[in-house]
């Protein structure tokens, strides 16, 4: 799908329409930014290596995979040639490692189409890649925010949407996944941007105390 010019436009405007505290944000932030990252097997493949460590890494991590496909393009006919002692002496944890086995497995078998999971409704690509084990639904909507190009996307679980939201609101600290959705209501059709936005709104914050 992918974001037109008009598109950012669009949907700035409706945020600066619809937020005074959002408009605040955008005017610091500028443009809306929102590219692909790329799709498919090895961009998952780098959400799962990603979880819970830091982004160097998972950076690390990644590059020795590569280095282990010959042609440096990671697919799930190539991981499936690896041994487990090859994923392992890369970094891979055992828990990793059998995410990846079943990745790799849901990929090969259809379980998984990466074709049929671009054309799908939100909720139905979202169902279609949770079915794979260390894939939750936090990590589908970031695929389909920064791989599809999805426009209203909005994620409660994610903890920096939730951290930018509690400092940008004044709202407490346990406030509800369903609260929060509520208040994103307000952003739709546009609710990727306004996450987009929201991460930024973090990253002003870190410079404002520096």
């Amino acid at each position: 799908m992918g974001w037109s010019g008009a598109d950012r436009l669009t949907a700035v405007r409706h945020l600066q329409r619809q937020d005074a505290i959002l408009r605040n944000v955008i005017k610091i932030a500028g443009p809306l930014k929102l590219r692909s990252a790329g799709r498919g097997y090895p961009v998952l493949v780098q959400s799962i290596i990603s979880q819970q460590i830091s982004t160097a890494a998972a950076a690390t991590i990644g590059q020795r995979l590569r280095l282990l496909a010959a042609g440096g393009e990671l697919s799930a006919e190539v991981v499936a040639q690896l041994s487990d002692q090859q994923l392992q002496n890369a970094g891979v944890s055992p828990q990793k490692l059998s995410y990846l086995r079943d990745l790799t497995r849901c990929t090969l078998e259809g379980v998984i189409n990466f074709r049929r999971i671009a054309r799908a409704a939100d909720e139905a690509a979202i169902a279609e890649l949770v079915q794979v084990r260390g894939i939750g639904r936090w990590t589908a909507q970031m695929y389909l925010i920064f791989s599809l190009e999805r426009p209203d996307v909005f994620a409660p679980d994610d903890l920096g949407l939730r951290n930018a939201m509690q400092r940008l609101y004044a709202i407490p600290q346990q406030t509800s996944r369903v609260e929060l959705e509520r208040m994103a209501e307000q952003w739709r059709p546009w609710r990727s941007a306004a996450s987009w936005y929201l991460w930024r709104s973090l990253e002003q914050s870190q410079n404002a105390d520096h």
